[in-house]
């Protein structure tokens, strides 16, 4: 079957480790904490520093499509995985 969208597709795992992190979470006041629970976040992992920034950067940006006023609707946090950048 053929990709229609290969730029969907996620990239492999190197398995190299990822020790930089941004967690995303959610505002309080947020309608959907109650769909998600009051302690929802994700966690997405990277294998540099640079890496971790630029996707900090990408999702915490205003979005070109946002009406005037709008602003992100998310937390973003950076975090570390110490045992594993100590580990290289």
């Amino acid at each position: 079957m053929a990709t229609c969208h290969a730029h969907n597709l996620r990239d492999p795992d190197s398995g190299l480790p990822r020790p930089y992190g941004v967690r995303v979470s959610l505002r309080p006041g947020d309608p959907f904490r109650t769909l998600l629970g009051a302690d929802w976040s994700r966690t997405h992992w990277f294998e540099t520093p640079a890496e971790r920034d630029a996707a900090l950067a990408d999702l915490s940006r205003k979005h070109e499509y946002s009406r005037p006023g709008d602003r992100p609707a998310l937390n973003y946090e950076k975090v570390e995985k110490l045992g594993e950048r100590l580990a290289r």
